[in-house]
Order: C-alpha cells, then structure tokens, then sequence
C-alpha cells in the first residue's frame, strides 16, 4: 500500500512539472495588450455622400495602382492580425465580397476597402475581414437653419472654411503626389486635430430652448463610440488592429484607443 501511493505521488509530481515546464515554454496571449491603427482615408471611388467631398482622380490607373501597392507594403510592416472596415457590421455581403476575392471570383473597384482593405487582408493571408461601421443620424440641416434664423450664420461659415481648407489640402496632396504621401498628411496628428474643429465650432450655435450644436456634437460622437465598439467587441489580447476608416472618424476613434487601459495606439508614419 506504501509502494503504490509512493508511486501515484511520482507519478502526480511529474504530471504538475510537465504542465509548469509547458506553461513555461508556451507563450500565451492572455492580458497582452492589442495594438491599434486607426488609417483614416479619404473616398477613392468619389461617392460624394459629405458634406465636404475629396475629389480623386482614377486609382484604378496604372500609375496610382503601382502607389496603392506602395501604401500595401508599408501597412504590411504593421503586420496587422485583423482588418477592421467601414462596412455594416458583420456585413455578410463583405464576407461574400471578400470570399469571392479570394478565389478570383471578384474584381476590386474603387472602393478604398477594397484597394487597400481588402488587397492588404489578402496579401497577409487573411481568411476573413472585419466590418465594423455603425450609421446613426446627424442633425446638421437642423443646425444650420437654426444658425440662419438666430444670426449665427458667422460660425457656419467659420466651420464650412475650415471644413473646406482641410478638403483643399487634401485634394492639393492627390494632385500633387502620392497616395501614401497623402494618407500620411491625412494621418499626421496635427491634421488629426483640425478636422475636428468642425465640431467644436458647432457647440457654439445654440440658444436657450434650443441646443442644435451640441444635438449635432452628440450625433457624431454616439455614432462613433457605438463604432469603437463595435471594434472592441472583435479585438483579442494581442491583436494588431488595422481600422481603415474615412478620415473624419479619426480623432474619435484615436481618442477612444487612447482611453483604453488594454490597447496600445498605433500611428501611421
């Protein structure tokens, strides 16, 4: 009796070494922190659903499709894991898209989430994409009628110049050079910043009854928190994050990164 529960105990201690020394050797992604990109893009098929559009010349040329390889190779150095999109959430259209792409059933349009979205998840292997959009309402006709009737028709227009400055700089980077050279004008912090004076200018129009600015400042940030959302709700410890999304989004979705304890901010450079 001695010798078999001598034996049961050898044989209890070499199991929890065997599990020590595996546990050990296996490195594992439990509370590793995520690494996040936020790639703010302007619209390369020109849909023109803003109120202030970039206007881009055919990314489907010769010229600008040896640029968005150009733009690939450098995203490729972030070695991303997932490819967040701006594409209804879970969209099952996206995933046929995509699916599609990968077997060469499927042509790549002008799209940005398919020149750098969906071409970049391929490249790297990946068997599925991340939509993660989240659409919600915004109430700027209801502001700018109330700036006209209350005269405050000075602040639209101090909104609508800064607006347009950032779109003219824009468009003066795509006619001028690069794709990549304009992505990374887009992306620099101190453009970050300026395309949210739009909104922090719209918290001025407002009245005693009535608070249009602040029902519009509150719109955008919903719609973007539900967004970021929708993007924790698909990160994993230890992912790297590429969230390719239209510039506007940029500062909130940033912003929300920075604020996260478990994620790591990521810049394009």
């Amino acid at each position: 009796m001695i010798r078999s529960t001598n034996f049961l105990l050898a044989v209890i201690v070499t199991v929890a070494v065997t599990i020590s020394a595996s546990a050990q050797t296996t490195p594992t992604k439990t509370g590793a922190k995520a690494h996040v990109m936020i790639l703010g893009t302007y619209h390369m098929a020109n849909p023109g659903h803003d109120m202030f559009n970039v206007v881009s010349d055919d990314v489907l040329s010769a010229k600008r499709q040896k640029e968005v390889a150009g733009v690939i190779d450098v995203l490729k150095k972030f070695k991303p894991t997932k490819i967040m999109i701006e594409a209804p959430l879970d969209s099952e259209k996206v995933q046929k898209q995509y699916a599609d792409y990968l077997a060469g059933n499927y042509t790549l349009t002008r799209n940005e989430i398919d020149q750098l979205g969906y071409r970049l998840a391929k490249e790297l292997g990946h068997k599925k994409i991340y939509p993660v959009d989240f659409q919600y309402r915004f109430r700027a006709d209801e502001m700018i009628a109330y700036a006209k009737a209350h005269g405050q028709e000075p602040l639209l227009n101090e909104m609508f110049a800064s607006a347009q400055r950032s779109v003219d700089a824009i468009n003066d980077h795509i006619k001028h050079g690069t794709i990549l050279e304009t992505l990374r004008f887009m992306n620099a912090p101190a453009q970050v910043a300026e395309g949210q004076n739009f909104y922090m200018t719209a918290i001025k129009i407002n009245g005693k009854d009535s608070q249009p600015g602040d029902d519009l400042l509150t719109d955008w940030y919903e719609r973007n928190i539900h967004i970021f959302g929708n993007i924790v709700s698909k990160i994993e410890p230890g992912d790297r994050v590429l969230v390719l999304y239209g510039a506007g989004h940029s500062y909130w979705l940033e912003r929300n990164v920075q604020d996260s304890p478990d994620l790591v901010l990521e810049h394009f450079e």
